[in-house]
């Protein structure tokens, strides 16, 4: 559906970005999650027509749309501030790109309608935007963006000035138009939460560069480097020696230490990274699980995450904990209590050093 090769542009070298190369399927939700200043508003306003880029191809469709100005590429976008015509109402706002492509008024109607009830804002359409919430804004900014069924919706940090309640409403309330509308839809953002709940796949954009396509399982539990284990949330990288290896599993040394990990390949001796997300550790006293790698630690700290601790323990090589504040009682942890570090061979990912 949406093709972008070996695009390259520089912003005034503000922004830069670097043979980006991306293929998104139609009807696909695809969000490019990355830090500020990665370049992601930059890659949509390209694929818009805002923009020319320097070198690259993009193709929408079957159709080669690279230097296409944006009223012929049938985009539609949604900025983070959603650019709403403050001189019209909401009915208004939503018309007015069905106006301007002269479409009948019984097309009209039948779309507005057709989209107050997909977006459930009836009761918004005679207000003046300027007295509108931050959430009614978006939904308004969306309804125009998806009225006249453009091929492409792109979406730049659309939750990001929400407050935390109506982001979760609205994130819900997206997957649900996306199910319905069957639009292709390209999501940049920072949130991770956001990317979870709401991707089919996600593209990792770090300084100008998508460094990682995937399903959010693989982008999470499966980072291809270091860059992006960190960007995700992942502190438990240890660097290993492959000890033996056959088709079943591995025997990994790291310091003094051995955990078994799945097979990859490469050689015995050879150097590899270990990744294993917080959440995926388990501290106990004396627990009987089926975990095939138990370690014996000591307590370092303890910080408070929300509803949730991150447990630094030393077992040898550093790992950090995921667990509730009931765990944390349950096990009476506290800096300097010895502790179990427990986790299943088949929660490692191992990549190549």
């Amino acid at each position: 559906m949406i093709s972008v090769t070996h695009l390259n542009n520089d912003w005034d070298g503000i922004f830069s970005l670097k043979d980006i190369s991306l293929d998104i399927k139609k009807g696909e939700y695809f969000v490019v999650l990355g830090p500020s200043g990665s370049g992601k508003t930059l890659l949509l306003e390209l694929i818009a027509g805002i923009h020319i880029p320097d070198s690259g191809r993009i193709d929408i469709g079957k159709k080669d749309v690279t230097t296409e100005s944006p009223e012929h590429r049938n985009v539609g976008f949604l900025y983070q501030d959603y650019n709403l015509f403050p001189h019209y109402n909401v009915r208004k706002n939503i018309e007015y790109g069905l106006r301007v492509r002269k479409m009948s008024k019984e097309f009209i109607d039948s779309r507005i309608k057709e989209l107050v009830d997909i977006i459930g804002i009836e009761h918004l359409m005679d207000r003046d935007v300027k007295t509108l919430s931050g959430g009614e804004q978006q939904k308004v900014g969306l309804a125009r963006a998806l009225a006249y069924r453009p091929d492409v919706i792109l979406l730049d940090e659309p939750f990001s000035s929400l407050d935390e309640n109506t982001k979760h409403a609205l994130i819900h309330e997206m997957k649900d138009i996306h199910s319905r509308e069957k639009a292709t839809i390209i999501h940049v953002t920072h949130s991770q939460e956001e990317s979870m709940l709401l991707a089919d796949r996600i593209g990792i954009m770090m300084e100008g560069r998508i460094v990682q396509v995937g399903t959010p399982e693989e982008i999470f539990y499966k980072p291809t480097s270091v860059d992006v284990a960190r960007f995700v949330k992942i502190e438990n990288v240890w660097e290993a020696r492959v000890v033996t290896r056959d088709e079943e599993a591995m025997l990994l040394r790291i310091g003094d230490k051995e955990l078994v990990a799945p097979p990859i390949k490469v050689q015995k001796g050879s150097e590899v990274r270990v990744i294993i997300r917080p959440e995926d550790i388990i501290l106990g006293h004396g627990q009987v699980t089926s975990a095939r790698n138990t370690f014996l630690g000591k307590v370092v700290s303890l910080e408070k995450c929300g509803f949730y601790y991150m447990v630094r323990v030393d077992c040898g090589f550093p790992v950090v904990a995921a667990i509730t504040r009931r765990s944390v009682d349950s096990l009476g942890l506290e800096p300097g209590k010895n502790v179990e570090v427990l986790f299943k061979a088949t929660a490692l990912h191992v990549i190549e050093k």
